[in-house]
């Protein structure tokens, strides 16, 4: 005698186990890959290979985390977060003409014993990338394990991360239309 099963009631989704998105098609993925070689080029050319070395790096080790690519006035920033928001972000990375640098989200509430994160924001603290190199040192791999630890928004299982642009930031208020005083005569 067989047991029919009750409906749970629940639903399964594929979209709820897909990345925010599903996957992203091969040909968007390279034309936001272009206009990211683009904002290095622009900001941080000196620094393309070491951009290129963390970038490879943190997506070894986050392969489902998205790409969200931010353009300031003087720089650009790639945030590795869990969904399509760049505050949901663990690390991001940023580039500049005066280097290179490792943010962590949550930095202030990291162990860091031996004082390497810099920064006295509220919350967010980096560290120098001098070379591909620093990411592999037994100390700043701590640091990234107990970033990715401390996040609060998990991980997908599987797939692979998209790469998202954000809308520039970089676009000024046109300025405001104020009206000389009239003299008196």
């Amino acid at each position: 005698m067989s047991v029919k099963k009750k409906p749970s009631g629940r639903r399964s989704s594929p979209a709820a186990a897909k990345a925010p998105g599903g996957a992203q098609p091969a040909a968007e993925r390279r034309a936001a890959e272009a206009e990211l070689r683009a904002l290095i080029d622009k900001f941080a050319p000196a620094e393309l290979r070491l951009v290129n070395a963390v970038r490879r790096s943190l997506q070894k080790r986050l392969p489902t985390a998205n790409e969200i690519v931010y353009e300031y006035r003087d720089c650009f920033v790639i945030s590795y977060a869990p969904g399509a928001q760049g505050y949901e972000g663990v690390l991001a990375i940023r580039g500049s003409a005066n280097g290179v640098q490792l943010y962590f989200n949550r930095g202030k509430e990291l162990p860091d014993p031996l004082r390497l994160l810099k920064g006295s924001g509220t919350l967010v603290r980096f560290v120098d990338v001098e070379g591909a190199s620093t990411l592999a040192r037994p100390d700043i791999a701590r640091l990234v394990d107990a970033a990715i630890a401390h996040n609060r928004v998990p991980f997908a299982r599987a797939g692979r991360g998209a790469v998202f642009l954000s809308s520039s930031t970089t676009k000024r208020r046109a300025p405001s239309k104020q009206s000389k005083p009239k003299e008196r005569a």
